[in-house]
């Protein structure tokens, strides 16, 4: 049988062969990430709109502009600026270096907050450097594998998921093919510096996101291939807190809103446990319904997609494994 660090170095070596394809002169575009890391794995955007921020593997947040290219911005430890940090696939060493999952800017404070994989949840002051420690568990249970993460624009709570409870992210594959539901939904409110549980029993949540209205977030189950609704405010958050939002898009990764628009994007793949295929970025509306799917086949192979995330036309497009951020014009 196949070790894990046999199967992500295999999707590594097929990533790295596969040819891109474009198909209008400069409508994609590949994004290589320095210091032989790997994995720009989501995308936060700053107040400047002039480029994004990302987390790679070995624990680095990196900044990137067109005119600078990539530069270090933060990283989770102090370890993550070491040598041998370079270089780590996946999670390898995530839990000495760090794996920044989920990013997501406070847009009124400018503060970046992080939730790193097996380390926990973290904030990043607006000049960067070293990541401080939120919380790396609730009520005595240590976090084990974090994933997505954003901020409400609004109130500047933070909404961040668990993928498992109980396994690690280097032992993700277990955790697929165990179909395991532990998963959670968590919520830091930075005025009270309070982490609670707002839902329990998710089977892979992956990504999640804050409807641009502030009344729902939304949570994708990548094991079961839907999307739930947790009610924020509004008349529904009275009662049931939560729903089936969407059951339309295969094993959903992260969720990002579109701006105030009320639609969003999410990273999708079909998912075969060792070998995801047909990775595709699909936009839905606050209802849930498909509006768009673009095929990411040709630029990325089959690679483990984790995030599709648009502004100002163009789409910012991230994986686990690769070695490579994409950008599209829409």
């Amino acid at each position: 049988m196949m070790s894990f660090f046999s199967i992500i170095s295999l999707l590594l070596l097929l990533f790295s062969l596969s040819s891109v394809v474009i198909s209008d002169g400069e409508s994609f575009q590949k994004l290589p990430v320095p210091e032989n890391r790997s994995g720009p794995e989501a995308f936060a955007f700053d107040s400047t709109g002039k480029g994004f921020y990302t987390g790679v593997s070995g624990g680095k947040i990196l900044k990137y502009t067109p005119e600078t290219g990539y530069v270090d911005f933060a990283q989770i430890t102090e370890s993550s600026n070491s040598s041998w940090c370079d270089g780590v696939v996946g999670t390898a060493l995530a839990g000495r270096c760090g794996r920044p999952a989920g990013i997501a800017f406070n847009e009124k404070t400018g503060e970046l907050y992080v939730a790193d994989a097996p380390l926990g949840l973290h904030v990043v002051s607006p000049a960067g450097g070293l990541a401080v420690k939120i919380a790396d568990s609730v009520d005595g249970k240590p976090f084990k594998f974090l994933d997505g993460l954003d901020v409400d624009p609004t109130t500047g709570v933070v909404y961040f998921t668990s993928f498992s409870s109980r396994y690690t992210p280097i032992q993700v594959l277990i955790a697929l093919g165990l179909k395991d539901a532990t998963g959670k939904l968590f919520k830091y409110d930075p005025s009270t510096k309070v982490v609670t549980v707002l839902m329990e029993g998710l089977s892979g949540s992956a990504g999640c996101a804050v409807s641009s209205d502030g009344s729902f977030v939304l949570v994708s189950q990548f094991t079961k291939s839907n999307i739930k609704r947790y009610w924020i405010k509004g008349p529904k958050a009275a009662g049931s807190t939560d729903d089936i939002f969407s059951s339309s898009v295969s094993n959903p990764d992260n969720i990002r809103r579109i701006g105030s628009t009320g639609n969003f994007w999410v990273a999708s793949v079909i998912n075969k446990v060792v070998m995801p295929t047909d990775p595709s970025a699909v936009k839905i509306d606050s209802n849930g319904k498909v509006l768009q799917t673009i095929f990411l086949k040709n630029e990325f192979g089959n690679t483990l997609l984790s995030e599709a995330n648009e502004v100002d036309g163009k789409l910012y497009i991230g994986t686990l494994t690769g070695p490579f951020a994409g950008v599209m014009k829409l």
